[in-house]
């Protein structure tokens, strides 16, 4: 979509209006106001953000706005009584200071060289505040920056005595402006100011020597503690949303890689880590330090995001937010590039000691607590007057996906490793013995940190051939299947996690081998048994109550299409491949499966096998046990679980197929509906 391009006079405009307005304000170096003068800045900061939106929309075409070396000063000029106003400490000079940033930032988009020297100015602002609080100091960078060469230095000049007095207040105040011109881009769809902005911000993180920040995190507490969070709260949300938009960029500048720019984020977690948790040493106790733990761990899985917080949340929510943001940072990254062998053992080390709560918290549902939403990040509860923990199934879904996922990734390291190499030249023996070896203890650690996580959920030790072990184990599959189901955001990327498993492929999943012959087979037999692909497909199923219209939901939706409808072609084929399994699915237990005309709305209340509706009309399906004369346990009915399955994949394909054939469906599904015409032919075999 087109914008209307930006005039001259528009241009010159709003930069005289912004000086005479701010200049009384912004003359002296050392910022001091008395509270009337407070007001009147605040008053006078709206009035220009409005009047300068208010242009936005009724520029035109005549006398285009000419990007030269006299505008640019005439921007540089206006930026830099804009940048001081983010050195004050109060919170609604700054919300607003930021806001006419991004507004003018919006203003000036139509004009492609003109935004970027905007946002290169602001990134020297942002490089500059972090050189003069650190304890090595350093010069902004300037390469692959728009304008000439002596724009951006004389810009160096101008802005050095304005951020004089600059703080962590400061560094937060610019990131958190450039995060949400960020945000504003990625809804305009506009790839080639994204572009621009994403070249800044890479630039930016290779630049700063971030080791001189440590000592900035090793205060003792009070005010500097408010300022470390929400510099690393509004950090950690530009890193998250930086790493989702860098994945889908092209064309960035030749003098930057990708790969190096995420890999130099990967290698910053275990320091962000440690700068949010500074106070609670290697284990994390307090509500608030596991929830900041937690966001930490949502980046590295990804290099998924959080709304950003208000400037008049108080410290202790703000603190709450950023640990969630962290989290987001590291599954973003996770899933954004391959991690290496020594990461993927450094992130499960961060894992047990900080997480290791999360992950051995059982999968069962949070009992809903006073004047909480479910899954709010301030949802508390306290023991013997203090907080005592945080149980938030959000915090632990996330920390058991990232789990799962460094696990599996390190036991196919092997498969990753010799598809990397199969294209590149390995220069000696000695490098392929290197990797055999690496691959194979990378598969041996990623299977143990498995089995010794299921072995504190599920009684495994000397239960094989003992009904208990079914039973648990299912209990335990279901209930994680549970802990995502209402998370569409992550429920597929889990669910194609757990079809990742090489280890489980190996073990064929639909032979059940009772008497393993050595404790790595024990360990296989235990891991592909609970990940059972065909077992997780009917639970999945039944968690759903045999909707169609919910697979149909997932599979037309922009968020979860692509990655639903991988699951399902995915699993077909497992289904496929595996019939005779298929059919004779039962489950340990009762499950009540009640069908309801509300679609979409599953109320678990305990982790056994009962799904509770709300309302509509029921239908209840009872899966009982019987014992055989041996002692053995024999499944019955079957055959209903197998009927449901087959008549919800059944409808789904007549949807898909009258969706289809109006030209309706927002993809070709001619591929997913070719697995479900051999799904049904051998269901009229049988």
């Amino acid at each position: 979509m087109s914008s209307p391009s930006l005039t001259e006079s528009q241009f010159i405009r709003i930069c005289r209006l912004i000086n005479d307005s701010l200049h009384p304000f912004t003359v002296s170096e050392n910022l001091s106001f008395s509270k009337q003068e407070e007001k009147n800045l605040i008053l006078i900061l709206s009035q220009v953000s409005n009047e300068t939106r208010r242009l936005i929309p009724s520029a035109d075409t005549s006398s285009p706005l000419n990007p030269n070396s006299q505008n640019h000063h005439c921007l540089s000029k206006s930026i830099s009584h804009l940048i001081p106003l983010l050195t004050l400490e109060s919170l609604y000079i700054q919300h607003l200071a930021g806001n006419l940033l991004v507004t003018f930032s919006e203003f000036l988009a139509s004009s492609v060289k003109t935004w970027e020297f905007f946002i290169h100015s602001l990134s020297i602002c942002l490089e500059l505040s972090i050189s003069n609080i650190s304890s090595c100091s350093f010069e902004p960078s300037i390469t692959g920056a728009g304008g000439s060469g002596s724009d951006l230095l004389n810009l160096v000049g101008l802005f050095k005595p304005k951020l004089k007095n600059t703080s962590l207040f400061t560094v937060a105040g610019i990131i958190r402006t450039l995060r949400n011109i960020l945000k504003f881009l990625k809804e305009e769809c506009d790839d080639e100011l994204v572009l621009v902005l994403l070249n800044s911000i890479s630039f930016f993180i290779s630049n700063v020597p971030w080791d001189s920040m440590d000592e900035i995190f090793g205060g003792n507490g009070g005010e500097d503690d408010e300022r470390n969070t929400l510099f690393l709260g509004n950090f950690i949300q530009l890193l998250s949303s930086f790493v989702d938009q860098i994945s889908f960029a092209e064309g960035l500048d030749d003098s930057l890689d990708k790969n190096v720019v995420l890999s130099k984020i990967i290698n910053l977690v275990p320091k962000l880590l440690y700068w949010c948790l500074r106070k609670e040493g290697k284990r994390v106790n307090t509500c608030i330090s596991r929830y900041f733990s937690h966001k930490l761990l949502v980046c590295e899985c990804r290099c998924f995001a959080a709304n950003q917080s208000s400037f008049t949340f108080t410290y202790k929510q703000s603190n709450l937010i950023d640990l969630s943001i962290l989290q987001v940072l590291m599954i973003r990254l996770s899933l954004q590039i391959p991690l290496d062998f020594l990461v993927l053992v450094s992130w499960l080390q961060l894992l047990h000691s900080y997480f290791e709560d999360l992950l051995y918290q059982p999968v069962t549902d949070v009992m809903n607590q006073d004047d909480s939403l479910e899954d709010s990040p301030f949802m508390l509860s306290n023991f013997d007057g203090e907080v005592h923990s945080m149980h938030s199934r959000h915090l632990q879904r996330q920390a058991i996906f990232l789990f799962l996922r460094c696990s599996f990734s390190l036991i196919n390291l092997g498969k990753a490793t010799r598809k990397h190499y199969s294209s590149a030249t390995v220069k000696s023996s000695l490098d392929v013995d290197a990797i055999s070896e690496q691959s194979c203890y990378g598969r041996e650690k990623g299977l143990l940190e498995l089995y010794a996580w299921l072995s504190g959920h599920v009684l495994v030790d000397k239960l094989v051939a003992h009904e208990m072990y079914k039973e648990k184990s299912i209990n335990f599959s279901f209930s994680l299947l549970k802990l995502y189901t209402h998370e569409d955001d992550i429920l597929f990327k889990f669910l194609l996690e757990l079809l990742s498993l090489q280890a489980c492929e190996e073990q064929q999943f639909h032979k059940e081998r009772l008497a393993p012959q050595d404790e790595m087979d024990d360990v296989l037999f235990h891991v592909s048994y609970i990940f059972n692909p065909i077992r997780l497909f009917h639970l999945f199923l039944a968690e759903l109550h045999y909707d169609h219209q919910v697979l149909l939901d997932y599979l037309i939706s922009k968020d979860t299409g692509i990655s639903c409808a991988e699951y399902l072609l995915r699993c077909l084929r497992i289904v496929c491949d595996s019939w005779q399994t298929f059919m004779e699915f039962s489950v340990y237990g009762k499950l009540s499966n009640q069908l309801s005309s509300k679609r979409r709305k599953i109320l678990s209340e305990s982790s056994n096998f009962k799904i509770e509706l709300s309302s509509g009309p029921v239908k209840t399906i009872t899966l009982s046990l019987e014992k055989k004369f041996n002692g053995n346990l024999e499944y019955r009915h079957t055959k209903q679980m197998y009927e449901l399955a087959k008549g919800c994949l059944l409808s789904l394909k007549k949807s898909m197929e009258n969706l289809h054939l109006k030209n309706l469906f927002p993809y070709n599904p001619e591929v997913l509906l070719k697995r479900l015409e051999r799904f049904q032919e051998l269901c009229f075999k049988q």
